[in-house]
């Protein structure tokens, strides 16, 4: 089957088109794909990114080199609970390189990998603009802040009984 909107979010896509100068749709790619994201599943196939650049009379190449550059944007499916982890400097010095090792050891997954049952994802990726709170990662939009073992431990528990309720 192929990609495509519904009408719904057709709709919400010319609403976004329409914010930009006539000629100038190009504009409207990050929110685009951000709603492309949401929609098929939390990640951008080849198939969604030419979608897009289709709607946006784009080429395939103009989306991709969007999509990879933003960590925001998930080229592979990630799993329920995505854990992008700053590893930026601050947050290097903070102990992140620590925190990634220990998710990396509990979670049995490495870096861009998601664990057998679906759930967690992890995912390194540059500042998140939270320096004063290092280390930290963000999970779905909830940042998590000052992070120990203990905390990783808890965020794990809490994800885990999400998914059972």
């Amino acid at each position: 089957m192929a990609v495509q909107f519904s009408e719904e979010k057709l709709n919400k896509v010319k609403e976004i088109i329409a914010r930009y100068p006539e000629g100038k749709q190009k504009s409207a790619l990050i929110p685009v794909l951000h709603l492309a994201q949401e929609s098929f599943g939390g990640w951008l196939s080849a198939e969604t990114m030419d979608y897009v650049a289709s709607l946006l009379q784009l080429t395939s190449i103009e989306v991709y080199e969007v999509a990879t550059f933003y960590s925001m944007y998930n080229l592979k499916p990630v799993g329920k609970y995505l854990f992008e982890v700053c590893q930026t400097g601050p947050c290097m010095l903070r102990g992140s390189d620590d925190i990634i090792a220990y998710i990396r050891e509990k979670l049995n997954i490495g870096v861009g990998e998601t664990t057998t049952d679906g759930l967690f994802t992890l995912k390194t990726v540059e500042c998140l603009g939270a320096c004063g709170y290092a280390p930290m990662m963000q999970l779905g939009k909830h940042f998590r802040e000052h992070l120990t073992k203990a905390k990783v431990d808890e965020i794990i528990a809490e994800c885990r009984r999400e998914a059972n309720n």
